[in-house]
């Protein structure tokens, strides 16, 4: 029984998937397990949203790339489920249905509960070994993630090993000076990856931008503008603001600020430097100089992490920031990407193939980053205490 994340972009009213790059990450642990009787359980969306549907493209998208026939189950664990199993010869590939059908999937439990939910121990009666490939949803404390590595025999899948590596990587024997970029509008996480990096070791320098980067210049001492400081507050990130006062008070001298800003005015992007900066503009970008500065703090590093974008980079000319952090970086010896919105930008450029590691887990990766033990591994790690 493999899990794998193929949670993915779809068109609602056609059901297309639109982005099948989780699929292709999936695919060397889903041809390594060719000699088995394979069944893939995975979710879509969550229940309330306009994408959570049925697996049934999901079956024929990976049909297409395995090159292999995909049997699709309209069902979890009851009576088709097990007799589709059942019938199953050595070299087929089952994929189940939405787990997230299953009421029981979406609940938090500690993994001695979530072995005793009805989905694990049906689940887990119908194979022999377990492989976890999900790296995206690792950080979930969910029934299918931390229960059935409890109930049977489990492993690691190919992906997970390989975005446990990479990030692993950061903190033992990456190339120095090592570079953190931290962006987009998540601040919460991005102060506690910060906090970690610093206090801990692995990161030289940790840059700050986006909406991250705002929260830093505000517990700075800058103003930057009434729109910028209304979205921090309408985040609920102004406890935020003291947090970053203390890193900046604590480690100062390893942390790096634009020392200017773009924002919009008559439809163009205009660039301020941080003490002029118009009490009614929004900030959409770093400034073109503070892009130079980064550029070239990120062309003197070893490793280079970046996570979360540095402005609008959906809107062409605030996209700047983004795209020259993300070609700086994909020049450095050891560089590694997020996942997430930064992730998108990579793909954009068209070039993924200069980064030694895109994580395709956003949220799996922060909290990986920030320290904390992700729920998979714990839950791996009791299976290989119990069963190997």
């Amino acid at each position: 029984m493999l899990r794998v994340d193929f949670n993915s972009p779809i068109d609602p009213s056609t059901n297309q998937i639109l982005d099948d790059k989780r699929f292709r990450e999936h695919l060397p642990t889903v041809q390594a397990l060719e000699d088995t009787r394979l069944v893939v359980i995975t979710h879509q969306s969550r229940p309330g949203k306009k994408d959570f549907t049925t697996l049934e493209a999901h079956a024929a998208k990976l049909e297409r790339l395995l090159g292999r026939p995909v049997t699709y189950v309209d069902d979890i664990f009851g009576r088709c489920a097990r007799e589709a199993i059942r019938g199953a010869k050595r070299g087929d590939v089952l994929m189940l249905e939405n787990l997230r059908f299953a009421a029981e999937e979406n609940l938090t439990l500690k993994p001695e509960e979530a072995k005793k939910t009805v989905l694990v121990r049906r689940l887990a009666s119908m194979a022999e070994f377990y492989v976890n490939d999900a790296f995206g949803t690792a950080h979930r404390s969910q029934p299918s993630i931390v229960g059935l590595p409890l109930a049977l025999p489990s492993v690691a899948g190919l992906l997970m090993e390989k975005e446990i590596t990479n990030l692993s990587r950061v903190f033992s024997d990456a190339p120095r000076p090592v570079t953190f970029v931290l962006g987009g509008t998540k601040v919460d996480d991005s102060i506690a990856v910060a906090q970690n990096v610093l206090a801990h070791g692995p990161a030289d320098r940790v840059v700050m931008v986006g909406v991250v980067g705002n929260v830093f210049l505000l517990a700075a001492g800058y103003r930057i503008g009434r729109p910028s400081e209304r979205l921090i507050e309408d985040l609920g990130y102004m406890a935020e603001i003291e947090r970053a006062k203390t890193l900046l008070e604590v480690y100062g001298d390893r942390i790096v600020l634009p020392d200017s800003v773009a924002v919009r005015e008559d439809g163009e992007r205009v660039d301020y430097p941080l003490n002029a900066i118009p009490e009614d503009a929004q900030v959409l970008d770093i400034g073109t100089e503070a892009i130079q500065r980064v550029a070239e703090v990120i062309a003197t590093s070893g490793t280079v992490v970046v996570n979360g974008p540095a402005g609008l980079f959906e809107e062409e000319p605030f996209a700047l920031g983004t795209y020259e952090i993300l070609r700086a970086a994909s020049g450095v010896e050891f560089s590694i990407v997020g996942g997430g919105h930064s992730g998108a930008a990579v793909e954009r450029l068209g070039i993924e193939d200069r980064f030694t590691h895109i994580s395709t887990g956003g949220g799996a990766a922060i909290e990986f980053l920030t320290g904390k033990k992700l729920p998979a591994i714990e839950a791996l790690e009791m299976s290989r205490k119990i069963f190997w």
